[in-house]
């Protein structure tokens, strides 16, 4: 329990903040699953995911080579030709 006002602000602030990067963490997976299971996955769809990666490594919910690592994968995906 914070013991003054402004820890238990900072308290509330960091609640807000961890349930607004869980959605947007939950969505990334999302995008993720859905162009990994697709047999063939649209190349807009593939773009769509990797401008998702940049703006949560942007906001800083994930680290920015994570981010990167991510999208070489996905832009090999796009190399190999298997997309529409």
């Amino acid at each position: 329990m914070a013991n003054t006002k402004s820890a238990a602000k900072r308290s509330r602030q960091s609640l807000t903040r961890s349930n607004q990067n869980r959605s947007v963490r939950t969505r990334l997976r999302t995008l993720q699953k859905r162009v990994r299971g697709a047999t063939k996955p649209d190349v807009d769809q593939i773009r769509g995911l990797i401008s998702a990666l940049d703006k949560a490594a942007k906001r800083g919910i994930i680290h920015r080579n994570a981010a990167d690592r991510r999208k070489a994968r996905l832009n090999a995906l796009i190399a190999s030709g298997d997309t529409k």
